[in-house]
């Protein structure tokens, strides 16, 4: 089993920045792809980004420019920046372990083992 807990969310207004992490532990490595996804109210659970063991990152097109991902494999954690936020960008954000380090369906919820319980960004207008 594997442990993902996010952290970092909150309300922000629209303009403003936040940084989610995601600590990881138990049945993760750095080889791990690790996704953030997001679900907002009455929607379903959408792919924001990716990152590989290796740095290589991907983004939904909506958040291309204004979120960036990271991770810090010596603390088993990732991270979400997001700036220039928007009030589309309102949902309970998750973040993923992808057990196949280079599998191609990286923008698949169906892709990913592990699922943290998400934290809430709220961004107002």
């Amino acid at each position: 089993q594997a442990q993902l807990v996010e952290s970092g969310g909150g309300l922000v207004q629209a303009g403003g920045s936040l940084r989610l992490a995601c600590a990881a532990s138990g049945r993760t490595s750095s080889r791990n792809t690790m996704g953030w996804f997001r679900q907002a109210a009455g929607k379903e659970r959408e792919f924001v980004a990716a990152i590989r063991s290796v740095g290589t990152t991907y983004y939904t097109d909506s958040v291309k420019g204004r979120f960036t991902a990271s991770r810090d494999n010596a603390k088993n954690t990732v991270y979400l920046q997001m700036n220039s936020l928007k009030p589309e960008d309102t949902a309970v954000y998750y973040c993923a372990a992808d057990l196949d380090p280079w599998g191609t369906n990286y923008d698949r919820v169906s892709a990913y083992t592990y699922w943290g319980r998400g934290t809430q960004v709220t961004v107002s207008s």
